[in-house]
């Protein structure tokens, strides 16, 4: 279970945070450790603050972009203190902890955390589907981002140790790379029946990311709005100019109707 769920770094600027943040993942039972485009890594600092935690180190998956570390992931949650325009649905680490155990069972989870002095920028939490932040003292509520690592970890260890009290059927969720498909798909739809024009599209589609985002349609429901867009498309002779995306969302029926 704690295996299927990752900590995600973005752009690390100081190689010691990236030590120290093995440390503090070990610590919790967290092995899986991404990297995204690392400002100084690999590090002797980066080795000398992980202690014995060098292994996570060692077999660290190193990615160049975000969209690389979380495809495969049907949960994706940002860490944040700032208040967001995005409006995703807002956790403390507790209950973070208590909605990714039952998750991480069956699926990937990914927990990300920004650089140190700027955070996640707005393009990578709108990559999410949930916010987390955490609770501290309003006149400093600044954290060093290995204490951040830290404090989520050991809530999601503790909330491991009562796995009694999660044990309940989650639905199955599409990972974020079936999202992008979607996303694609729904893009070509709007511009193609011109309720978006390509000159002036607006935040139409950043709205819809939202939406669709925060209210995370399960895998089976994706199918069906593959399929309703195909319907669209085909009605309003879009077919031959996209059949590569209607054929997507035929193979997302199909997938629909062996798992009904």
């Amino acid at each position: 279970m704690l295996s299927n769920i990752r900590i995600v770094l973005i752009n690390t600027f100081h190689p010691g945070n990236i030590g120290a943040i093995a440390r503090a993942m070990k610590n919790m039972g967290l092995t899986n450790l991404y990297l995204v485009d690392p400002n100084d890594y690999p590090s002797e600092e980066a080795t000398s603050r992980a202690a014995g935690a060098v292994d996570l180190l060692e077999n660290a998956t190193i990615v160049s972009t975000l969209e690389e570390a979380i495809t495969d992931c049907s949960l994706v949650i940002g860490t944040s203190a700032r208040h967001r325009t995005f409006q995703l649905p807002i956790m403390n680490a507790r209950e973070c902890a208590e909605s990714v155990i039952p998750e991480a069972v069956d699926h990937n989870v990914a927990i990300l955390f920004g650089r140190e002095t700027t955070g996640l920028l707005n393009d990578e939490i709108a990559q999410c589907h949930r916010q987390v932040y955490i609770d501290a003292n309003d006149e400093y509520p600044v954290l060093n981002i290995s204490q951040a690592v830290q404090i989520v970890a050991y809530e999601i260890w503790m909330a491991n140790q009562n796995t009694e009290k999660y044990q309940k059927e989650t639905p199955e969720y599409p990972h974020k790379k079936d999202m992008d498909l979607f996303y694609e798909h729904l893009e070509e739809t709007l511009y193609g029946i011109n309720f978006i024009i390509r000159n002036h599209p607006g935040k139409v589609l950043d709205k819809l990311h939202r939406f669709f985002n925060r209210s995370r349609p399960e895998k089976q429901e994706l199918g069906i709005l593959r399929g309703v867009l195909a319907a669209v498309q085909r009605e309003a002779g879009l077919t031959e100019a996209n059949n590569h995306p209607e054929k997507k969302a035929k193979d997302a029926l199909k997938e629909t109707d062996k798992n009904p």
